[in-house]
């Protein structure tokens, strides 16, 4: 019989994770296969090419574009600096001279006789792209990146914010249920990775902001405490380019919601360790979690490597979350998988499963209202 196909989140103690480490243009590969690598180390590094700045020097100097060439102080290839001058009219008499200045640091590309314009190219962009978990190369792509495997506790959430991040975990709360408040956030929080329980808000994100702390992982926020720290309404493409000064991991769904108890249990068992945090998310095709990653050491002990998709699906006893109301955000055992389809409140008929709920009941929920947490 086929499995039902169900999105599911990994909460781990021990994984093999791999993370691909890639340039957005070629550039230097500064590591080697079998290297061991920090989290922080540069790995590879580019230069993406500087912005143009168009110059209208025909039209500042009040000349035809063909006498723009013989005017210039500069020539194609030569570095200005900002400020400095790069074309001069020859005036009346050599008095009443114009001069034209470079509006920022860069390099002639191109002088045009036809347009009278010319091409300033801003000075490069160091790119670098740092080995984000400590591990070791496995694989290297040749003026690209490399593969950087570990071995490590990893935890995905539901939502994120914010990018790559790294950190010591610090618990602030003993319960799931507990709330981060702004007096739980002290200046020892600096460099941390803050793990909370059911909830946080703007006021809490902005302190933590503000003693330097690197992430916050909770188990649930509102829109309003979202769009109050961001400023503005978090749209339905990809998150993580956020430039608020931390990262955010949600692991539950938007509202009170407490963080699940093995999610929350595991986290707390890390205090002290170091971690990486990254909030990308994307919710449409190609799928993207936010995590948290705990790079355990060389000899721990991983039962067996687990792939990104599931190996199994759904099956009886599979522990869920309810991803739709009414049960929204609550978790559950699945306790049977009936074969036929049920007719459900708007008349379409699915297919279902029984679930048993933290808190004892049972219910009969569709299958596509479900995510399995992936062990």
């Amino acid at each position: 019989m086929a499995h039902a196909y169900t999105p599911g989140l990994r909460v781990t103690k021990a994984a093999i994770i791999r993370k691909e480490r890639r340039l957005p243009l070629p550039g230097q590969v500064l590591a080697e296969k079998g290297d061991r690598v920090r989290a922080e180390d540069v790995v590879a590094r580019t230069e993406l090419p500087g912005n143009v700045q168009p110059i209208n020097v025909a039209g500042l100097l009040s000349v035809p574009p063909e006498d723009v060439p013989q005017l210039m102080l500069k020539k194609e290839g030569e570095s200005v600096r900002k400020g400095e001058p790069i074309a001069q009219s020859k005036g009346f008499f050599g008095l009443f001279k114009s001069t034209v200045t470079a509006p920022s640091d860069g390099t002639i590309e191109s002088i045009s006789r036809i347009t009278g314009q010319v091409i300033l190219r801003e000075p490069p962009i160091p790119v670098e792209v740092n080995a984000y978990v400590d591990g070791t190369v496995i694989d290297v792509f040749e003026n690209e990146g490399v593969v950087v495997e570990t071995k490590a506790s990893f935890i995905q959430g539901i939502f994120g914010i914010g990018g790559e991040r790294i950190g010591i975990i610090k618990a602030l709360v003993e319960n799931p249920e507990d709330e981060i408040t702004p007096d739980l956030i002290t200046p020892d929080c600096e460099g941390k990775i803050l793990i909370g329980g059911s909830f946080i808000t703007a006021e809490a994100i902005n302190r933590a902001v503000s003693v330097k702390a690197k992430g916050i992982v909770v188990g649930g926020i509102d829109d309003k405490n979202l769009r109050d720290f961001l400023g503005y309404d978090i749209g339905v493409a990809i998150t993580g380019s956020e430039q608020k000064g931390i990262t955010l991991m949600i692991t539950e769904g938007f509202g009170k919601l407490r963080m699940a108890k093995k999610t929350f249990e595991l986290l707390v068992s890390l205090e002290g360790k170091k971690a990486s945090i990254n909030g990308a998310t994307q919710i449409r095709a190609g799928v993207i979690r936010p995590e948290v990653i705990v790079p355990l050491g060389e000899d721990a002990e991983v039962k067996e490597e687990r792939g990104e998709e599931l190996k199994e699906g759904l099956v009886i006893g599979s522990q869920v979350r309810v991803i739709r109301e009414p049960y929204f955000g609550m978790l559950g055992k699945v306790t049977a998988l009936p074969p036929e389809l049920k007719e459900i409140e708007t008349e379409a008929k699915v297919r279902v499963l029984e679930l048993e709920l933290e808190d004892g009941r049972k219910v009969i929920i569709p299958r596509a209202n479900v995510e399995i947490i992936e062990e």
